[in-house]
């Protein structure tokens, strides 16, 4: 081969081979930013277990400042208790899941934070979508159930997803929660050994009449007094008069 055609073979090979490089860390950047959770060891079944979440920073120019967790079935919000996290940040639940939020992290920071669960239901995986939010209103969603490459180049937003192992033998499902059992009364002891029980008859609210009163419950003894008053004022009336007749 003629050198200079040569030389101008190694600089056109050179070029290309910086241009591919370029485009490969342009394109990189995006396609490794995740958000992810960990929980080494975990298993269906398994009581207060500690996730760890990591949700990377994609913004060049503005800090992380919430994140928003949708949980999955068999996990409740009440189920979640916060453990730590960055400084100043807060937890708080949802009709869906819960928040972590606070002060932004510095640009290019990433979050993490830890919850515990009261126990993880019986599953193979579990996907926790996350709504992350920047401290200039924009919001990374990351809730694809696969990363399927939405951007047509890879760069897709999977949900964070936890893969568990079988229950362990003889592990079985709690209640819901601790506070969702109806109150009922305790049985008597007569119930709860089987023993007939016998009505208790329930006093009336307007006591007995006495038997010395009438049906419109005043005493007999009432009536009968006015009826005597009477007899005497009648008779002491008859006698004046019969006196005075006699006199005059």
């Amino acid at each position: 081969m003629h050198r200079p055609t040569l030389v101008r073979s190694l600089r056109l090979s050179g070029a290309l081979s910086v241009v591919a490089f370029a485009v490969a860390v342009a394109t990189a950047g995006p396609a490794v930013a995740h958000a992810e959770v960990e929980a080494e060891g975990a298993r269906a079944l398994e009581q207060n277990v500690e996730l760890t979440f990591f949700a990377e920073s994609e913004s060049s120019d503005a800090g992380i400042s919430k994140l928003e967790v949708i949980l999955p079935k068999g996990i409740t919000p009440s189920d979640i208790t916060y453990k730590e996290g960055p400084a100043g940040w807060k937890f708080a639940t949802t009709s869906r899941g819960y928040t972590v939020s606070g002060p932004k992290l510095a640009v290019g920071e990433d979050a993490e934070y830890v919850v515990t669960v009261r126990q993880l239901p019986d599953v193979k995986s579990l996907v926790f979508k996350t709504l992350q939010s920047y401290s200039d209103g924009h919001v990374d969603r990351w809730i694809e159930l696969e990363d399927t490459g939405g951007d047509g180049h890879g760069h897709g937003h999977p949900a964070p997803r936890l893969d568990l192992k079988p229950a362990a033998d003889g592990a079985t499902l709690v209640s819901p929660s601790p506070t969702g059992k109806p109150t009922t009364a305790a049985p008597s002891s007569d119930t709860a050994s089987g023993a007939p029980t016998t009505a208790t008859a329930t006093p009336s609210a307007k006591p007995a009449a006495d038997s010395t009163e009438g049906d419109d419950g005043m005493p007999i003894a009432v009536p009968l007094g006015v009826g005597a008053a009477v007899l005497l004022l009648g008779g002491g009336a008859w006698w004046f008069r019969s006196r005075r007749s006699g006199s005059a």
